[in-house]
């Protein structure tokens, strides 16, 4: 063999075993972005599925008995979305009574404040903002910002807001629910029950009277312009006046309602919504086949800090025994 010919088959050789490497690198290459992509497939058709087909959780109480007049996974744990704003407003409710703020109070805005996502009222940094518009603002447009502005002036800080939050929240029996923000923007720690919602919703009436009617609050005009609210039971079945509505993905739409005909006072929470009309449709439903079951005249105890440990309170609020699972997600506190 001349050498001419040994260097020809040499380079033969080496150019097919770099053209098999160069095959089986764009063959790995190309498996791993099918991988790539059949797993980013699958996680957007997992979010999609758990955007729109969110699993209903329930709850239905008669306000003056404490009973459980309907519930559907009431225990389950949910993110509480835009109802987050509820345990919001009973700080700022406190302040209010205990007179360390009022109604004419100024509260500042930060510059995170203003950095929320929306829904929001477009404050700036170093802008104002009474308190009574704060929750006007918050019980109809469900706006972010003014709820960070409300958590900064009470507790300093957001985060700090927050475990204030929960502290309050155990006080009042809500053992399944931790906050972790002031708005219920996404936080997956960010945790709660359809059972807790009717704690906290009964707590608002029964501690704040007189404060209790913002929550009927169905627009208000500020900076020149008209605020509307989101919650559209209001108005449109009989005796609703609150409290507030939520969304986010991963919960779907949520609601909890208040609804006062004469003496009679019931809760219903819902958790899962498709559409915010869906939701709505489910809640209606649920008040026209509960509320003829709910009684007259008050024997529950007033809910308030420390009221879990009576002898009814216990019954009301006593659930299912929970998974490993989820008491260590209750943990993330």
């Amino acid at each position: 063999m001349s050498g001419r010919d040994a260097t020809v088959r040499c380079s033969i050789r080496w150019g097919a075993v770099g053209l098999a490497t160069l095959i089986v690198a764009t063959a790995g290459t190309a498996d791993a972005r099918a991988r790539h992509h059949h797993r980013a497939h699958h996680r957007a058709a997992s979010a999609s599925h758990y955007s729109y087909n969110p699993p209903v959780s329930t709850m239905v109480v008669d306000a003056n008995t404490g009973a459980i007049l309907e519930a559907t996974n009431p225990d389950a744990l949910r993110h509480p979305a835009s109802l987050t704003k509820m345990m919001t407003l009973y700080l700022l409710f406190e302040r209010l009574q205990q007179g360390k703020l009022t109604l004419a109070s100024r509260l500042p805005v930060s510059a995170h404040a203003a950095a929320q996502a929306p829904s929001k009222l477009g404050l700036k940094p170093g802008d104002s903002i009474s308190v009574e518009h704060a929750i006007e603002a918050i019980v109809t447009k469900s706006a972010n910002d003014v709820a960070v502005v409300i958590s900064e002036a009470i507790g300093g800080d957001e985060p700090s807001f927050a475990r204030m939050m929960t502290a309050k929240a155990r006080q009042l029996g809500m053992m399944h629910t931790a906050y972790h923000n002031a708005s219920g923007l996404p936080d997956e720690a960010q945790i709660t029950t359809a059972r807790d919602q009717s704690i906290i919703a009964r707590a608002l009436r029964d501690r704040f009277p007189q404060y209790y009617h913002f929550f009927s609050t169905k627009a208000f005009a500020f900076r020149g312009h008209t605020i509307r609210g989101h919650n559209h039971l209001l108005g449109n079945v009989a005796g609703v006046d609150g409290l507030k509505t939520g969304y986010i993905r991963e919960s779907g739409f949520n609601i909890v309602t208040s609804v006062h005909r004469g003496n009679r006072y019931l809760i219903a929470v819902m958790f899962g919504g498709r559409t915010a009309r869906a939701r709505d449709a489910r809640v209606a439903s649920l008040i026209d086949q509960n509320f003829t079951k709910t009684a007259a005249t008050r024997s529950a105890p007033l809910v308030r800090e420390g009221w879990e440990n009576t002898p009814v309170a216990k019954a009301e609020t006593k659930a299912e025994p929970k998974a490993a699972s989820t008491v260590e997600a209750i943990k993330r506190e």
